[in-house]
């Protein structure tokens, strides 16, 4: 149970929380102190503390965390455990990318389905993945619903697309159409994904290395 308003740094740092303890829980390590799990990532054993604090209370003092343990707890948070399933929208160069080598199992989320416009790819199964025409989207969404929207389309219908989902019921959308989502639903969550926004930041800090 959360004690408070979570801030997005600590939403942030989540998952490599649970990256880390699932290589510990992988690496046969049952308990790790707040010290070591700090060091290994790059953080204080204060703010790791601080961080899971928000959510409840885990260690246990003289001992640490249970690595099996503190991993479940972190996938509850993360909602790893609630089944959510997910829809591609766009399935050209980048969704086929996202179907064929993204594991979204891996991270709790079931990609149940793909749309797109193009003769070649619909009617496709695409690892192991139906790809359906675009215009079957909200008929699909009220016999199956979905939680997530995965935003793959071009630059000009992706706001179209995206309120389509929304009255569709999706509840998120993970846009890597590197637009700004415009939407007049305030109870959607966008997580806009700009690879560009990732490479400049990366271009700025090595131009600044003396």
């Amino acid at each position: 149970m959360k004690k408070q308003k979570v801030s997005s740094a600590v939403i942030r740092r989540l998952p490599r929380y649970y990256r880390h303890l699932n290589d510990l829980h992988l690496a046969g390590v049952e308990r790790i102190s707040s010290s070591a799990l700090g060091k290994s990532m790059g953080l204080t054993a204060s703010q790791i503390r601080q961080d899971l604090s928000c959510f409840g209370e885990f260690g246990q003092q003289g001992y640490g965390y249970n690595v099996e343990s503190l991993r479940g707890e972190v996938s509850d948070i993360l909602g790893m455990n609630r089944g959510h399933t997910a829809v591609i929208l766009g399935a050209g160069n980048l969704g086929r990318a996202l179907l064929e080598n993204f594991h979204f199992q891996r991270s709790g989320v079931t990609l149940a389905a793909a749309f797109d416009v193009s003769p070649d790819i619909v009617g496709r199964t695409l690892s192991g993945v139906p790809v359906y025409h675009v215009d079957q989207l909200e008929p699909y969404l009220k016999e199956s619903p979905a939680s997530i929207g995965v935003l793959t389309v071009p630059r000009g219908v992706a706001n179209a697309i995206a309120a389509r989902l929304v009255a569709g019921g999706v509840k998120g959308i993970w846009n890597f159409t590197n637009i700004e989502l415009r939407l007049d639903s305030t109870g959607v969550i966008i997580e806009d994904v700009h690879f560009a926004d990732s490479l400049l930041s990366l271009s700025y800090m090595i131009s600044e290395e003396p």
